[in-house]
């Protein structure tokens, strides 16, 4: 088990959510996701970890939008975690980066393609913040002990290991299930990123997505015994400026995690009873 802040994730505790929309866009609808998310999870008495990019390393297109500026994104994400309450995840992409995003982040957050940097890892684990590494589309489940590995070096051991779906083909990913089994023998909370696992990547052009297939998935996972549920949630999806095929509707959130509840409730008693 780990903690952030007062949200204690894993030893078969009940799901954590980190959710939020997939970068910082501006004020208005960061703190609106925020507030909803929160209203809901506490309704449902669900332990909650805001998430949002404050830059987007990574896009298809170099015309694609990247970010309203680090400063003032950090800025909006501090804001975020002071007026609500909430701790707050980010992405890292280098060890300058891991350097600004620890002033106000929580949790740092290894994005999936950057699972193997060396110096990335190592220097987000002497942050002394949690470090939540995404297995990489490339990557066998098994081999994320070198990247857990990379981590704790540092004398850090508040990790997190998610799932997002593996390479299958072209512009396509699929989620083998079996990742989480494999990942939690390695004695840390288990994440499923059900929103990244439905996208189509470089798909003519942009990253594609299926979110008809968000909510199977993380209920699916929510059978196996996930430690916390990652779901990008936007106002508007087809609005967003990044990721607009494979986000939640926000409107859509309240029910899902009642069904995830139910699952993860029914899973946590079973297994309490061994």
């Amino acid at each position: 088990m780990i903690e952030i802040g007062k949200v204690k994730i894993g030893d078969s505790l009940p799901f954590v959510l980190i959710a939020g929309p997939c970068v910082v866009e501006n004020e208005e609808i960061t703190f609106f996701t925020a507030e909803q998310i929160k209203i809901i999870a506490s309704k449902l008495g669900i332990s909650f970890i805001f998430k949002s990019s404050y830059k987007k390393a990574n896009r298809t297109s170099i015309n694609s939008f990247k970010g309203i500026g680090d400063s003032e994104a950090l800025k909006i994400l501090g804001k975020v975690k002071e007026k609500y309450k909430i701790p707050v995840l980010t992405d890292v992409h280098s060890r300058e980066e891991v350097q600004i995003a620890a002033e106000v982040s929580d949790v740092l957050q290894i994005p999936a393609f950057l699972c193997r940097q060396t110096e990335l890892l190592v220097a987000a684990g002497k942050s002394g913040k949690a470090v939540n590494i995404k297995k990489g589309q490339f990557l066998a489940p098994g081999d994320m002990k070198h990247a857990i590995e990379k981590v704790e070096s540092t004398g850090n051991k508040k990790i997190m290991l998610t799932e997002r779906g593996t390479t299958f083909g072209y512009n396509n990913l699929i989620v083998d299930m079996r990742s989480l089994v494999i990942m939690k023998e390695f004695g840390y909370p288990v994440v499923m990123d059900a929103t990244h696992s439905v996208q189509q990547p470089g798909n003519q052009g942009k990253t594609g997505g299926q979110p008809a297939f968000i909510k199977p998935l993380a209920k699916a996972a929510a059978a196996i015994g996930i430690d916390a549920l990652f779901l990008e949630v936007h106002p508007n999806p087809p609005k967003a400026l990044s990721d607009s095929d494979s986000q939640l509707p926000l409107s859509e959130l309240e029910k899902l995690l009642i069904e995830v509840k139910e699952i993860d409730t029914l899973v946590k008693k079973h297994l309490s009873q061994f």
